[in-house]
Formats: C-alpha cells, sequence, structure tokens
C-alpha cells in the first residue's frame, strides 16, 4: 500500500472554553468544545465522506476515489486518521487494487463501519452515466486496510433499482440491513448475516430527490439524512443535506409537516454560504460529549477544483436539535468553533 504524508492546511491546537454555539434556541448541543478547527478539516479532497471510530478511539475517515493531480494517480478510497476529528492525517488506500468484478468504473462512496472484530467496506462501482452501477464488499483487520475485496452483493440490474450506489450499512435489533440509492428512490434490503448477500426484498424509504443516505437513531425516532441537488459541478453546484424521521427503521420518513420523503423533500439541515459550496454526502459520529458530529464534504468558494477534477474538502459541523429536529447552525457550514470533546 502506497503512504502518503498528506495532512490539513493549517493544524489548529488552541483549546477553545467558549461554547460550542447553536442556533437561537435549539437544545442539546455541547456547551464546551475541544480543539478549535476550522473548515476545512482535511484537503484537497475527501468526497462522499464515511467516518468511524475504531476500536481504539481513532477516528478514520474514507472518500470516493479521486486522482489529485499530485502525480500518484488515482487514490483507490483514500483513508485519513485523527485523535479528535479537528487535525487529520493522510494514511493511504484503502484499496490495493480495485476491484475486478465490474469491467469499468471507479469506487464511489464508501461506506465502513466495525462488526465483529472486522471492518466492513461497501463500495459503489460506477463512471458517469453508467447504466447497470453496482455495490461490494471488502473487509480488513485493521481500519486502515488493506481491504480485501469479497466481491459483488448485487449490480443495479440484479437488484432492480437503477442507479445502485451509494451503500449504507445499518443493523437493526441484531439483523443487518443495506441501504442505497441515487435519484432513482433510495431502497433497502435485509442482509445475510455476514452481511455479504442481500437477502430480502428492496423496500423505498425515500423518492427520487435524495441520494447518500445516512440513518441516526435518537429519542424514539430514526432520522434519514439524504442529499438533493448537483453534487460535482464545482461553483455551480447545488447539493445540500435534507432530513425525514420516522417511528421505525423502515419508515415511513417524514418531514416536519408529515409529509411522506418518498414524495417530498425534507427539513433542510444544511446549504452553501459565502465560503462554502455544495455542502452534503454525510456521515454521522458522536464526540465524548454526546454530541453528534456531521461529517461531509464541501468545496471551498473561488477553490473549487484541480484540474478538472471537483475539489470537495473534508468538514465537520455539530448537530443541534430543537423539538426533536436536527440542524447545523446558521444551516451552513461554519468557518472556525470550538470542536468535539475527546476525552484523554
Amino acid at each position: 500500500m502506497r503512504r502518503r504524508s498528506f495532512v490539513r492546511r493549517a493544524g489548529l491546537a488552541a483549546v477553545a472554553n467558549a461554547t460550542a454555539g447553536a442556533v437561537a434556541g435549539c437544545l442539546d448541543v455541547a456547551e464546551s468544545g475541544g480543539p478549535t478547527y476550522r473548515n476545512p478539516v482535511f484537503e484537497p479532497i475527501l468526497a462522499d465522506p464515511t467516518a468511524i471510530r475504531a476500536s481504539d478511539g481513532t477516528f478514520y475517515a474514507y472518500g470516493t476515489e479521486d486522482d489529485w493531480r499530485d502525480g500518484e494517480g488515482p487514490r483507490l478510497v483514500p483513508v485519513v486518521r485523527s485523535e479528535n476529528l479537528v487535525d487529520w492525517e493522510y494514511v493511504g488506500e484503502a484499496f490495493d487494487s480495485r476491484p475486478s468484478w465490474k469491467e469499468d468504473g471507479a469506487i464511489w462512496a464508501p461506506c465502513v463501519v466495525r462488526r465483529g472484530g472486522r471492518y466492513l467496506l461497501y463500495y459503489s462501482i460506477s463512471t458517469w452515466g453508467d447504466e447497470n452501477p453496482g455495490i461490494g464488499l471488502a473487509t480488513a483487520d485493521r481500519p486502515a486496510g488493506p481491504f480485501r475485496d469479497r466481491g459483488k452483493l448485487f449490480t443495479s440490474d440484479e437488484i432492480g433499482v437503477e442507479n445502485s450506489i451509494d451503500p449504507y450499512f445499518y443493523v437493526h435489533e441484531g439483523t443487518p440491513f443495506l441501504f442505497w440509492g441515487s435519484f432513482h428512490g433510495v431502497y433497502g434490503a435485509e442482509l445475510s448475516p455476514d452481511g455479504a448477500e442481500a437477502v430480502g426484498d428492496p423496500f423505498r424509504i425515500a423518492g427520487d430527490r435524495f441520494e447518500a443516505t445516512c440513518i441516526h437513531e435518537r429519542g424514539g425516532y430514526y432520522y434519514f439524512f439524504g442529499s438533493a441537488g448537483t453534487c460535482c459541478e464545482g461553483p455551480l453546484s447545488t447539493y445540500r443535506v435534507e432530513v425525514g424521521r420516522a417511528e421505525s427503521f423502515d419508515g415511513p420518513y417524514l418531514n416536519g409537516q408529515g409529509r411522506d420523503l418518498r414524495d417530498f423533500g425534507g427539513e433542510l439541515v444544511l446549504e452553501e454560504n459565502d465560503e462554502f459550496v455544495g455542502p452534503g454526502h454525510n456521515s454521522l459520529v458522536v464526540d465524548d460529549a454526546g454530541t453528534e458530529w456531521l461529517v461531509y464534504h464541501a468545496y471551498e468558494r473561488g477553490d473549487e477544483w484541480i484540474d478538472s477534477v471537483p475539489r470537495r474538502c473534508l468538514m465537520i459541523d455539530p448537530l443541534s436539535w430543537e423539538e426533536g429536529w436536527p440542524t447545523v447552525e446558521g444551516r451552513s457550514p461554519s468557518s472556525e468553533r470550538a470542536g468535539p470533546v475527546i476525552d484523554g
């Protein structure tokens, strides 16, 4: 595995005692923060990020395959590591070689989870305009890999869902499920106990508006976070994060007006501002104070490309909660604020 030393541009280490700001009137955010951070927390690129906390407490984030135009070629799922969600170090690539079960395509939108002493990496293989993309699985004993490819779960044609990309793994009462889909409906299906095969019929939880599923349970509800808009047009990108909630993990997910996300949009969590464009495709982790942190990508205005490659950087922001609904302060990315609380 190739190892390279890429770190975020500014490693801010000052400890902040100020409140980790919240939307006026919002509840349930940490009253004090960890190290001050400035977005983006890692660059040049970590698109479609998934983030986990490893068994030793270290955080890892994984991104879509991209060529950073530095002469090293495409990174086959770049992997970065952090002790505090603020200061990130590039540690390598998840794959030594591209999976061979699909002839054409890049590795997009990984989802990594820790389960049964191993790390599972679900991934998409697709090209732009691909008529039959698919989803595969790789496993590793260590969070940084290398991951061993276990092959295909299904293609779009096999599962009967157009544009089958953007996998998201979820365990409900001990049973594993996979959610996936991109602008042709978001679907879920039960997996075999080892997570290597879809064994249930697909069921739909969200409509053609969404991709990039993330599901989070809190306070008796299941929350569906999905991205809407365009992800990859640089300064013209319209990506944003919306949310709905349900009393059951398989839906129906409703917005604040009680409308079903299979037919309507969700409540706004995050959209562009004067500094950042196209925020979206989020993951979610919880710090040691119990605050949920959105981990996502966005463009810095005025610096949206590396040659022809969309420069989607790694970002973080805490969620605030009001009357059972989550949002990010100001409903847009922060520039700088108090960071996560990490014990020790």
